[in-house]
């Protein structure tokens, strides 16, 4: 089993930062790849970065150049740096694992609200 506890959402306005963490706690040797999901009220849940055992990071192009995704191996925690929020990053972001033995594990989601 693996934990995943989510903090640093919260409300910002446009333009500004906000740096989301996710610690993981348990089985963490079996995790091969971190994420970060988002979801807006209505719409479908979405990708916004992911990061590979190897170090290798993914991201749409939605957020390519504005947000950065990385992890502390020592501390079990990935961290996503999100710069020049927009009112449309504005939903739920969660914290995403892959785990090589035992499927997927979510966090429970924390609100980033972007304002005009």
């Amino acid at each position: 089993q693996v934990q995943l506890v989510e903090s640093g959402g919260g409300l910002v306005q446009a333009g500004g930062s906000l740096r989301l963490s996710c610690a993981a706690s348990g089985d963490t040797i079996c995790i091969s790849a971190m994420a970060w999901y988002r979801q807006a009220p209505g719409k479908e849940r979405e990708l916004v970065a992911a990061i590979i055992n190897g170090g290798s990071t993914y991201y749409p192009d939605s957020v390519k150049g504005r947000f950065t995704i990385s992890r502390d191996n020592a501390k079990n925690t990935v961290y996503l740096q999100m710069n020049s929020l927009k009112p449309e990053d504005t939903a739920v972001y969660y914290c995403f694992a892959d785990c090589l033995t035992e499927g997927h594990y979510w966090g429970q989601g924390t609100q980033v609200t972007v304002s005009s």
